[in-house]
This record gives C-alpha cells, sequence and structure tokens, in this order.
C-alpha cells in the first residue's frame, strides 16, 4: 500500500526529544519493512509559531514568515530523516513533488518538509498524496480525529468516525460562521482531499504506533474522510 503520513510539528517535537522522533522513525521503518511505500510530511508546530509570531513583531512580511515556517518544517524533516536507517529513507529531504516521486519510485522512504508559501504543510501531504496516487493519507495530529465541535471547550462534542469529504470541506468552510468547530487540517487540504478521491484518517499520533496499528492493521481511534460514493 501507498501511504503518506502528515505528522504534526507539535506531535513529533513538541520539545526536542531524540527518544520521541526514534519512535516515529521506528513506526514508519516498521511500515516499509512491511512492504509498504511511505512518505511522511512534517510540519513545524510550536516552535515554527514562536519564529513566525517573533518575525512578524520585527516587521518581516507574510511571505518572509511562510517562508520562514517552511525552514522549520524542513528542519524537522531533517531531525526525522536523521532518525530513519539510511538503507530506507532518501538521502535528503525533498523539496517539491517532483523529487519526493522520484524518491518513491526509488523505493525509498521520502521526508518533507514544507513547498511553498501559503500552503500548509496539512495542503502539502494532500498535494502529495494526490500526487503519488496514494492509497491512504493519514493525519498525525494533536486531537484524536475530526469533531463537530471543539473537544475542550464542550464536553458534547461528537466525533466523527466517518465523514465524506464533500462534508469535511463544507464544515471547515463553514468555521468563520461556526466558532465551535475543531478542524485538524486546512480547507485547502480538505479540497485537496475531495478533488483527488483520497481516502484519508485522522488521528491522534502522540503514540506513533497508533499510525502503525492504523496503516497495518486497519485499526484506529479517529476519523475516517472517505470519497463521495464510497
Amino acid at each position: 500500500m501507498k501511504v503518506v503520513v502528515s505528522i504534526g510539528g507539535s506531535v513529533l517535537a513538541p520539545e526536542l526529544d531524540s527518544a520521541r522522533v526514534a519512535d516515529h522513525a521506528a513506526v514508519i521503518e516498521d511500515l516499509a519493512g512491511a512492504g509498504h511505500e511511505l512518505a511522511a510530511v512534517v510540519g513545524g508546530g510550536g516552535v515554527a509559531r514562536e519564529y513566525i509570531e517573533s518575525a512578524r513583531e520585527l516587521g518581516a512580511n507574510e511571505i518572509e514568515l511562510d517562508q520562514l515556517g517552511i525552514g522549520v518544517t524542513r528542519l524537522n524533516a531533517r531531525l526525522l530523516l536523521a532518525a530513519l536507517d539510511e538503507d530506507v529513507v532518501a538521502p535528503s529531504v525533498p523539496e517539491d513533488y517532483e523529487a519526493a516521486g522520484e524518491a518513491l519510485h526509488r523505493g525509498d522512504v521520502a521526508v518533507m518538509g514544507g513547498v511553498v508559501p501559503a500552503q500548509t504543510t496539512d495542503a502539502v501531504a494532500a498535494a502529495l498524496a494526490e500526487y503519488v496516487d496514494a492509497d491512504l493519507l493519514v493525519y498525525a495530529t494533536s486531537v484524536p480525529g475530526v469533531f463537530s465541535a471543539d473537544p475542550n471547550e464542550n464536553p458534547d462534542a461528537e466525533r466523527y468516525d466517518e465523514l465524506a469529504a464533500d462534508d469535511l470541506v463544507e464544515m471547515i468552510a463553514s468555521a468563520e460562521m461556526n466558532a465551535g468547530l475543531s478542524a485538524p487540517v486546512d480547507l485547502l487540504a480538505a479540497k485537496v482531499i475531495q478533488r483527488a478521491g483520497l481516502e484519508a484518517i485522522v488521528l491522534d499520533g502522540s503514540d506513533p504506533d497508533r499510525v502503525r496499528r492504523a496503516v497495518a492493521d486497519g485499526e484506529f481511534e479517529g476519523t475516517r474522510i472517505v470519497p463521495e460514493g464510497r
């Protein structure tokens, strides 16, 4: 199975902890060893937000802030790359979809961060999944799925076990009118998932083994995003 895993920066490195990064790398190696074709897209997390806020206070414009965030995502990608066995992973961080696709074609695991300004790593993961025709897109986030409201604020919030891509897009698009919405992926990512007919899973990735079980066994607690008509 061809799989793209999006690992949030706040999931991979909420603080610098080599053991946590090694645990994520072990899951990737395990899945690759089982015959799955894998690519990982790593986010910037809290570190990126801190750099961006400091740069904003210093007068950087939005494109400069985006470029700074991309730099942090690629730094996190290099951190994960360092933990992976060199026999299974591409030797460098791809900076575009073509390079990531070539790595997969060679049989390597591709690990990348951001690509261009104004595009989050949520969207990068979806676009890469579309580009390489992935069978599954996994979002390893800091929340255990897609909810009808923020579960931290509303104890009655409902977690969706399954959600059509069209409904996901509609939910996120209405976020400004629904302050209680909790959306673990952004609108562009949702629209790419929708147009590409991708199957996606949103789960709590704080324990990397949840990703392994979702891919290897199809077992997870979270939300499955399904193409229309499935």
